[in-house]
């Protein structure tokens, strides 16, 4: 749990808020990457589900609280990764890269996020993979 947290949420936040001042002087954006997971809690996946709920409600705050900032949420489906790979693995199933994201495809997506024009503000992207 405490490595979950950690990096999931202690790692965001730590660094959200030593860029803090340079983001509100330059009424910045944050692109927080979050999971499906943020979103439905998972079944045996207690720790990291709770962790990207938290992630979430760190998004949310850090938008009502610093209304000068954008702060988007991006939750990928499954994408093509070695923790894919070691779930899959764990599930018992074979992998098959095909029915997750390219990585690309998922920064791409930000790319897009980071480009919307500043009168806009997308505050969450789900993407999931097709089929």
């Amino acid at each position: 749990w405490r490595t979950t947290l950690d990096v999931n949420v202690i790692g965001a936040v730590a660094l959200t808020l030593a860029l803090l001042p340079a983001l509100r002087s330059a009424e910045g954006q944050v692109v927080f990457i979050n999971s499906g997971a943020g979103r439905a809690a998972m079944p045996v996946m207690a720790a990291y589900s709770a962790s990207k709920f938290a992630l979430r409600g760190l998004a949310d705050a850090l938008r009502d609280s610093e209304p000068a900032l954008r702060v988007t949420t991006v939750y990928p489906g499954r994408t093509d990764s070695d923790m894919q790979r070691e779930l899959v693995s764990f599930e018992g199933d074979d992998y098959d890269p095909g029915r997750f994201l390219n990585p690309n495809t998922v920064a791409q997506v930000v790319a897009q996020v980071v480009a919307t024009p500043p009168d806009g503000h997308l505050h969450e992207v789900v993407l999931r993979p097709r089929g």
